[in-house]
């Protein structure tokens, strides 16, 4: 395994990417691609899940009080989203969809940075769902969250339009059903890859950390570039410990 810790090195060695043999790339994204854009990190000492507990779905379901909660951290993280621009990685990604070399971007991230960057929606593959905007658990009508904030700050949980459903977050929470269509597309784009990314992820979330074994297994190269080490480095053929922002800063078109 080759460890690379120094940026000209690493910005030497992300350039292949774009030029070299590579034909069906896959990427998988964690919390460390968007932290460098100002978000926070949930799961870190010091992350937003140590100040807050995350609200567990049944609960949501079941209590008034524990959905006016999700919705208060929901209006708080889309303040930190507001804020936040994408950076030279996520604009790499989206350069390398557009090249034709990345056909699919898994992402764990719930901010919408990916779509913002312009990257292709038809590539993209959110596992963890999307906290930018709200869907209705009954039939599934989509909805802006600013506008649910007058429902919120009266004390009442935010119902759908259509149907009067409970309105939600689009993102997976705790307890919740992993979406298996996203589960298989991803997958399935990890077992037919030639070279699978890992930026910014600690790898110790499942069902994500399962594929880059499962591309590794199919034969494809591993990379990892995440500033800590992961329980799969001794997969990959090289990993890189630079800032993912800096190591991509002149990636370019």
């Amino acid at each position: 395994m080759n460890c690379i810790d120094t940026l000209p090195e690493a910005q030497r060695f992300v350039a292949q990417f774009k030029v070299g043999s590579y034909r069906r790339i896959v990427a998988l994204t964690g919390a460390g691609i968007s932290t460098e854009s100002g978000i926070p990190d949930f799961r870190s000492p010091g992350g937003i899940w140590s100040q807050r507990q995350p609200v567990q779905y049944q609960d949501f379901v079941d209590d008034e009080n524990s959905r006016l909660e999700d919705w208060d951290r929901r209006f708080e993280m889309m303040d930190y989203f507001a804020r936040a621009e994408p950076n030279a990685a996520h604009l790499a990604l989206t350069n390398l969809a557009r090249a034709g070399k990345l056909t699919c971007l898994i992402t764990q991230n719930v901010d919408g940075l990916h779509q913002r960057a312009g990257f292709p929606e038809d590539l993209l593959v959110e596992i963890h769902g999307n906290s930018t905007y709200a869907t209705c658990l009954f039939c599934g009508a989509r909805a802006d969250l600013e506008s649910q904030k007058p429902a919120v700050e009266i004390g009442r949980s935010p119902r759908c339009s259509r149907c009067d459903g409970l309105l939600k977050a689009a993102v997976i929470s705790f307890g919740q059903q992993m979406p298996e269509l996203e589960l298989q597309r991803a997958a399935e784009a990890a077992a037919d890859c030639d070279l699978f990314l890992v930026l910014g992820s600690s790898l110790v979330v499942h069902p994500a950390a399962q594929l880059p074994a499962i591309a590794v297994r199919a034969g494809a190269e591993l990379v990892i570039l995440n500033g800590q080490e992961t329980p799969l480095d001794s997969y990959a053929s090289t990993v890189v410990r630079t800032p993912l922002a800096q190591t991509f800063a002149d990636f370019g078109e």
